[in-house]
């Protein structure tokens, strides 16, 4: 039997046997007690057997108390109040339950939406084949209302529903050749698409995997909650002691410790977190643990990416200028060949320029890149290396660094070698991103209290960009390792988030108390480092599920500050003979009911 079931069964148990309790009472009085005793035996029994395990793997909790409960209401003729404790234990089981299943909703609705099969063409028509079995380069019809199985590039127009990925509340219209993630839904007519990656590499895939992951982790508040479990423990313990040694009474020791069972602690801490992620999934920010969503509501300094990050990542080439001897097409030409190996946001916008001046593409070889400085390679059996002043500088252009300052601070410009000799300059723009200004302004409000741009671009361009933005400080022409080293310097602040999407960021996100991830356009690598991935191209989502997870841990405090309030003036009152174990026990039920759905609360906006 599964663990909820149990629950369901031993709720059951002992909702039936308080009644048959409660009406032998009216009844046949003397058959009562067995009643109820015979409602909390099971139950008490279960929960031996949890203490059991829990001692041998080295953890304690409140479970202690309320199996002190049970038994000594037995013990001390109060069979009603251990029937009673019973009950609210199993019925606090089966609420917890209930409660992680309706704050995980909007995360196990990915998991449904992952479609099974798919409608391919092949030589004889539309065939159904299961998505498994799906190649890049097959050719696949995605029907109206239909899930998109893998990721890929839409043939033709098509309008897409991405509110289960992304939170966007509209549908999107995507042009022909525009790249398409999985999970989208189809609002719109039949479109085909050609299938770009395996479905077990696609987009979906990967959040599917990342909400399994978010599931099964427990946060660190949730362990610090059992500390604190195993204080109060010690704080019941000695008003129960104190209550004895005043009275003498050993029933006012049974009220202490029926009214600290079971306690807030367990309850709302996870219900609470739980309820977090839910959300911030919802507004289209996968946290991959309650871990992180905790980190996630602590962070006080700010490190974020340019190009792609802060910038659209879509840049514009304004300028070519080569060299004697070449035309701009050529050019642009060598250099978007050899940009096709690279996944970097310059590289494809100088490929998509090329391709939109109707430039024929050649296949580079023997391609190596520097992530963040540049790339080098075979186009046509020459030789050609772009990127940034020293990497060219390197490749047969020493005065690359002198050519490059030629220009305005705030273009980006990409100096291109052939054969060990200069070939000429490539000058694009890439604006910062509509919405950056305002996440950033968001941010601080949220406790942000400095924001550094961390970039291995040149330093006139980082400083623009920084000068527009209003970033505390400008860290400009670092290496993946620099970054690294950035983010370790800017720990002594408070706890550092680092946001990126290249591969040349994916050291620095692992580096940081937490990194999130540009996942709609960014490299695998760094949504893999992160311990959050944006789901949508919008950055203005971090400062959303920031708030999120500051509410969500604020609440959670708050149910487990008025719980153990509660309790504790409960228990007083016990021990002062104002409350009898029966009258304890209801009390806890209440106390207990009142703070889970207080965590609830982090599930609304």
């Amino acid at each position: 039997m599964t663990g909820h079931g149990l629950r369901v069964l031993l709720l059951a148990w002992a909702a039936g046997g308080l009644a048959l309790g409660l009406a032998f009472q009216a009844l046949a009085p003397g058959l009562a007690p067995s009643a109820f005793a015979a409602a909390t035996l099971p139950v008490l029994a279960v929960l031996l057997r949890d203490i059991l395990r829990g001692l041998l793997a080295g953890q304690a909790g409140l479970d202690l108390l309320a199996a002190l409960s049970m038994a000594g209401a037995l013990a001390l003729g109060e069979p009603l109040a251990g029937a009673v404790v019973a009950l609210m234990f199993a019925g606090g089981g089966f609420l917890e339950d209930h409660a992680r299943a309706r704050a995980r909703a909007e995360m196990t609705a990915l998991l449904a939406r992952q479609p099974r099969r798919a409608a391919r063409h092949g030589a004889a028509g539309l065939e159904e084949v299961a998505i498994e079995a799906i190649r890049p380069g097959d050719r696949l019809l995605v029907r109206q209302g239909e899930v998109v199985p893998v990721d890929g590039t839409a043939l033709s127009a098509a309008v897409l529903d991405t509110a289960a990925l992304t939170g966007e509340s509209l549908p999107q219209r995507i042009a022909a050749g525009a790249a398409v993630l999985s999970g989208a839904t189809n609002a719109g007519e039949a479109f085909d698409l050609l299938a770009a990656r395996p479905a077990a590499e696609s987009t979906l895939a990967g959040i599917v995997r990342l909400v399994e992951q978010a599931q099964a982790s427990r946060a660190p508040m949730a362990r610090l909650a059992d500390r604190w479990a195993l204080g109060f423990l010690a704080v019941t313990l000695a008003i129960a002691a104190a209550a004895w040694a005043l009275s003498g009474d050993a029933r006012r020791v049974l009220a202490v410790l029926v009214v600290a069972t079971p306690c807030p602690l367990i309850l709302a801490v996870p219900v609470a977190l739980i309820a977090g992620l839910s959300r911030a999934a919802r507004a289209g920010v996968l946290v991959k643990s309650g871990a992180a969503l905790e980190m996630l509501a602590r962070v006080r300094v700010l490190l974020l990416d340019k190009t792609g990050t802060l910038t659209e990542g879509r840049v514009r080439l304004l300028e070519a200028r080569p060299e004697p001897g070449l035309t701009g097409a050529e050019l642009l030409r060598l250099a978007a060949s050899l940009d096709q190996a690279s996944a970097h946001p310059v590289a494809q916008g100088l490929v998509a320029a090329a391709r939109e001046a109707g430039l024929p593409l050649a296949t580079p070889t023997g391609v190596h890149e520097d992530p963040g400085a540049g790339i080098a390679g075979l186009v046509e059996g020459r030789r050609v290396a772009l990127g940034g002043p020293g990497f060219v500088a390197a490749h047969g252009w020493p005065g690359a660094a002198a050519e490059a300052d030629g220009h305005a601070p705030g273009a980006l410009r990409v100096l291109v070698a052939a054969d060990g000799a200069p070939a000429g300059l490539l000058v694009l723009a890439d604006p910062p991103r509509a919405d950056a200004a305002a996440m950033l302004a968001t941010a601080r409000s949220a406790g942000i209290r400095r924001i550094v741009l961390l970039s291995g671009d040149r330093a006139a361009v980082a400083d623009s960009v920084g000068a527009a933005l209003g970033v505390d400080a400008v860290l400009a022409e670092r290496s993946p390792a620099e970054k690294v080293a950035a983010v370790l310097r800017e720990k002594p602040q408070g706890p550092v988030l680092m946001l990126g999407d290249g591969v040349n960021d994916a050291p620095a996100l692992a580096a940081a108390d937490i990194g999130v991830a540009m996942g709609a356009r960014g490299a695998a690598a760094s949504a893999e480092a992160a311990d959050a991935v944006v789901l949508v191209d919008r950055i203005d989502r971090l400062a959303e599920a920031m708030r999120i997870a500051r509410r969500a841990r604020g609440i959670a405090l708050q149910s487990v500050a008025a719980g153990i309030g509660l309790s504790v003036l409960g228990m007083l009152a016990a021990a002062a003979g104002y409350l009898t174990p029966v009258q304890g026990a209801v009390l806890q039920e209440a106390i207990d009911v009142a703070v889970i759905l207080n965590a609830l609360r982090a599930l609304r906006g």
